[in-house]
Order: C-alpha cells, then structure tokens, then sequence
C-alpha cells in the first residue's frame, strides 16, 4: 500500500497574493522569527510525498522571500488571477496549465495556504496517503465542529430577518444523537488532477476529512489572531 502512495506524483502549490486586506503584507511579514510563508515552506519540505512545491503569487518582494525559504518560483502570477474576488481553483488551474505546457503531469495536486502556519509534514502526509487508500477525489484536513455548533442545532436567517433550521429533514434534540460535524481548518487539500481539470472544482464526488491536532489547526484571518498566535509561540519552551 505505501508503495502504491511513493509511485503517485504530488504537486505542492502555495498560494501567496500581494495586497492583503485582513493583515497587511502578511506573507512576509515575521511570526515567531520567521516570515509567514517560511512556516508552510518548512512543513512543505518535510513531506515525503510531495514531489515538487511550486509558490504562485503575483508580488517580487513576496517571489524572493519564498525563494530564499527553499520554494520554487518559476513565474510571476498575472494581475488578474490576484484580485480580492479571484476564486483560488482559478489559481490552481493557472498552476496546472503552466506545468502541463512544459510537460508535466501530476496525479494530484496539494494546496497548503500559508494562513495555516502550524500545519505539519506529517499532517500533509497524512492527507496525501488517505486519498490514495481511500480512493476518494479530495482530502481536507479539519477539525470538530463543537456540538453547539453542528448543523442540526444551528439556524441561519431567512431574506425575511427570521430564523429556520439549518438542517430540515429531521429534528434532534439529545446531544448522544447529532453526527459528527467537522469545519476545514485551512491546513491541507489534497485533490486528483483530472477532478480539478473536469470539473473546475477543488471537490469531487467523494470527499474526505483529516483530522488535524489541536494544535496545528490555526487559520490566521485577523490581526488578533496574529497578536494571539504570536504570542503563543513566542510563550513556548
């Protein structure tokens, strides 16, 4: 079986835009001693499976500091895939269709953004051989989702400022009764190629979770969230 994950060509992409909104300049900009997109380059590096990691952004200063953390840099994003609105599989498709012009293929891609810093080789591992024991299209790594929070107990509200269950087909009030519910952490994305190609969709039919450690599921979207990470790391032995 291990043999059967070795044979499969992983592609590494790393999404990292210039003109971020949430945290300014935050890819380069130093967490723990390092720039953000250091921590995904390190964990990326680790992998085993990866067989090639590839940093798509649009900014010089952003190209450089990927470069001088160990990651490739063979093109410069065009403009237009770099916009707030630009959806991230147009990226990846952008990175696909470079590789294939120059003749490569690739049997799945790994999307590792570096807005999950904690994320670990081993848990991009972890991903990347469940897709192929599992025969599924897509891996994700995720977390609980806390039991106040599944589906079953939670409303959203209607155009008319009322609220309605989010799940309808069934009612359950014991606790001992809810599914399991999970939330992407951010952390990893494992995804065929021909899925991605075929359907312009970072899912598949079939979708598998990951259960990242507590841990390393952090996705940095605020700048509390940078101050309180910071000062996580910064606390540690």
């Amino acid at each position: 079986m291990e043999d059967q994950v070795a044979e499969q060509s992983v592609l590494g992409i790393v999404p990292a835009r210039g003109g971020s909104k949430g945290i300014p300049g935050k890819n380069i900009r130093q967490l723990a001693g390092k720039p953000l997109l250091a921590h995904t380059a390190i964990a990326a590096k680790k992998s085993t499976y990866l067989s090639r990691i590839l940093l798509t952004t649009d900014d010089a200063e952003i190209a450089r500091v990927g470069k001088q953390a160990g990651l490739e840099v063979p093109f410069i994003r065009p403009a237009e895939l770099a916009l707030d609105s630009t959806p991230m599989i147009d990226v990846v498709l952008h990175v696909l269709q470079w590789v294939r012009e120059r003749g490569e293929r690739y049997d799945a891609i790994c999307l590792l953004q570096p807005t999950s810093p904690l994320r670990s080789g081993e848990t991009i591992d972890r991903c990347i051989r469940s897709l192929w024991h599992r025969g599924v299209d897509t891996v994700v790594s995720v977390r609980p989702v806390p039991h106040e929070y599944n589906p079953y107990w939670v409303f959203v509200e209607t155009g008319e400022g009322l609220l309605e269950r989010s799940v309808r087909d069934r009612e359950i009030s014991c606790r001992q009764q809810l599914p399991n519910a999970y939330r992407c952490d951010g952390g990893v994305y494992v995804v065929r190629t021909p899925v991605i190609i075929e359907n312009h969709a970072l899912y598949g039919q079939t979708t598998l979770g990951v259960t990242s450690p507590e841990s390393e599921a952090f996705d940095l979207d605020t700048e509390e969230q940078w101050i309180a990470l910071e000062r996580s790391l910064r606390s540690e032995p």
